[in-house]
């Protein structure tokens, strides 16, 4: 199984406009209202690709024996459709709206319910610019005892794990060492997409794969990485402080993915861009199927950068489509350096 957990979800206004004229009145040509977040963008887009698991099954991989899980001889078939659940906090009437979208979606997950209501974001798509705007509500603070729930809940799902995802930022007097703690002593590989205090503390206990973006990593570290060696230097720090895996991502340019002795580049394949909200998730969704289906690090990449793709040419996030996913996975160019 594959465990996607966070504290930060959100329900998501999606508005299409003509044009964003600040200042003034702007007429939405529609509006759309779905579950996100990252922990829940991550466990939708895993659920679609459950259900192409037959057609990713298929794919031809050509990067071999460097995830540290033992050779691709090992691959078993029955490992392919291993169910992925969802756990988050949510409360309020946005916390009902995402587990009724969830129940009509058929994504498993199990809810810890907290006092505090779900925060509500808000995405501007204007048609004339192409530009994206994002009103992004800061998550709620929970109680010690919500937390507590959270914790219990996520150390008894840990346990029919293979692969876990830690994903999102954390409500206000959440201890930064929260992931750190969760994920010791855990016999599952862990991905990480956070930024910041959070995933520092992380780091000690030795994650499997970190995945932040460029700038996410910088701020992280302090350095803006206005320079590659200044990113390579990044990388071989992140990789002394704990991680396994390091990736990096950087819109729509190449994708660095390292370990401690190996280094890629990873070319993006071409889409015209509807709403790139959810696209880390959706890489990181990847990155987490191929893992637990026994791939190695560099395809599980390839993976995760399709479904980031498939995520940017559509509207709502984390909505993936086998098919195309499996189109676009072939797009994705490898580069050893």
């Amino acid at each position: 199984m594959i465990l996607v957990a966070g504290l930060s979800p959100a329900w998501q206004q999606i508005v299409l406009l003509d044009s964003l004229r600040v200042g003034e009145v702007n007429r939405a040509r529609a509006a759309h209202w779905c579950a996100s977040g990252k922990v829940l963008n991550v466990g939708v887009a895993l659920a679609h690709l459950e259900r192409a698991s037959l057609e990713l099954a298929g794919l031809p991989r050509n990067h071999q024996g460097m995830s540290g899980a033992g050779s691709p001889s090992e691959l078993d078939a029955d490992r392919f459709g291993h169910a992925a659940e969802t756990l988050a906090i949510v409360g309020g009437p946005a916390g009902d709206e995402i587990r009724r979208e969830f129940e009509t979606l058929g994504v498993p997950a199990l809810w810890i319910e907290s006092m505090a209501g779900t925060r509500v974001c808000t995405t501007l798509l204007d048609a004339a610019t192409r530009e994206t705007t994002e009103i992004v509500e800061n998550a709620r603070a929970i109680t010690p005892a919500e937390l507590g729930r959270f914790q219990s809940a996520f150390r008894d799902e840990l346990e029919n794990a293979s692969v876990v995802v830690l994903a999102g930022s954390f409500p206000p007097g959440t201890p930064t060492e929260l992931y750190a703690h969760l994920m010791r002593d855990s016999p599952a590989r862990v991905v990480i997409d956070a930024q910041g205090p959070p995933l520092l503390a992380a780091l000690s206990s030795r994650p499997f794969l970190i995945k932040p973006n460029r700038e996410e990593l910088g701020r992280t570290l302090g350095d803006p990485l206005t320079t590659d060696a200044a990113l390579r230097d990044a990388l071989r720090e992140c990789h002394t402080r704990g991680a396994e895996w390091v990736v990096v991502t950087q819109g729509a340019k190449p994708v660095w993915v390292s370990s401690v002795d190996q280094l890629f580049l990873l070319k993006p394949p071409h889409v015209e861009v509807v709403n790139p909200i959810g696209c880390g998730d959706c890489l990181a969704a990847g990155i987490a199927w191929g893992l637990s289906a026994g791939w190695d690090v560099v395809d599980a990449v390839r993976l995760g950068m399709a479904a980031a793709a498939d995520n940017a040419g559509q509207l709502l996030p984390a909505r993936l489509v086998g098919s195309r996913v499996v189109s676009l996975f072939h797009q994705v160019e490898v580069q050893s350096l």
